[in-house]
């Protein structure tokens, strides 16, 4: 019997619930899924002008090259078809659909874009920027230490409280993406500069937050505060090319690639739920290391 189209949109919210609370994505990524699949629907009701046949795998196809003719990109597409195919398996699911349109269908081919990294020489003066000898000094220098030394998002990062440290242990426990929690240990220079931060200078900003860094007014930073602040200290280590808070992630897992890590442990570091996610990093080692090889191999200077 042909489903109503009121069917599949009705369905929309539930999938998104199903989505937060049973397999732990983001409220963000939740919001752009559904984004994508409310585009979907009302392509396909103004398209097929009230029939009430099934959605089939030519609307699913039409539907992405009016995207793609729109100029959005392959790696939008790419989530797009995300989007439907876990749709179209919930709706089979609730017995809505008898077949998945998009099951035979591959992603897009998407372009390879290398993170930024820094070299090692390059963090270690970038963290020596930072004036330690007022509380605005030390903050800035313990946060870029905590982001060299852990991997963090820059969100992770401004939401820690003091409880998330344990710098007896040398670990900080972090609520990633997804509300996802990982320990991930701290070096014994991050963990003197927290410690001294905590009893010596974050008293000094008043605290009326249970947040570790604060701002003048004694509350949390922002993560545009936080930008702003790695983007003054690239600068005045002479960094020109531009740089971000991420920045320091990337090059977290790079080092520690560099240093002999196996790639698994540098996966649970970050908090990545897929492994191909931190696949990347070797790449971006791979290319470090082709320079290098460019650079002073006597046979590419003839």
């Amino acid at each position: 019997m042909p489903m109503e189209k009121s069917g599949l949109e009705g369905l929309a919210q539930p999938w998104g619930h199903v989505l937060l609370a049973r397999q732990g994505l983001s409220r963000q990524t939740v919001i752009a899924y559904l984004q994508d699949i409310g585009s979907f629907l009302k392509f396909w009701n103004e398209a097929s002008q009230g029939s009430l046949a099934f959605p089939g795998e030519e609307d699913v196809f039409l539907f992405l090259a009016w995207q793609r003719n729109r100029g959005l990109t392959a790696r939008t597409q790419a989530r797009r078809l995300s989007a439907l195919r876990s749709f179209f398996d919930f709706a089979i699911d609730e017995g809505l659909l008898k077949d998945n349109p998009t099951k035979n269908m591959g992603n897009p081919k998407l372009p390879m874009h290398l993170p930024e990294v820094l070299s090692q020489e390059e963090m270690a003066t970038l963290l020596e920027m930072p004036l330690m000898e007022d509380r605005g000094g030390f903050r800035d220098r313990c946060m870029l230490e905590l982001l060299y030394a852990s991997g963090l998002r820059v969100s992770e990062l401004c939401s820690l409280d003091l409880s998330n440290l344990d710098l007896q242990q040398g670990l900080v426990r972090v609520i990633g993406k997804g509300s996802k929690e990982r320990v991930v240990p701290l070096h014994a220079v991050a963990q003197k500069l927290l410690s001294e931060y905590i009893a010596k200078f974050r008293p000094l900003f008043k605290p009326a937050s249970k947040k570790l860094f604060l701002n003048r007014s004694g509350n949390g930073l922002t993560r545009q505060y936080v930008w702003q602040i790695v983007k003054k200290y690239a600068l005045e280590a002479g960094i020109r090319r531009p740089i971000s808070p991420h920045t320091f992630r990337h090059s977290f897992a790079t080092h520690l690639l560099e240093g002999g890590a196996d790639l698994r442990t540098v996966q649970i570091l970050l908090g990545h739920a897929d492994v191909a996610a931190t696949e990347i990093y070797t790449h971006v080692q791979a290319m470090r290391l082709r320079q290098i090889h460019h650079q002073f191999h006597p046979r590419n200077k003839t």
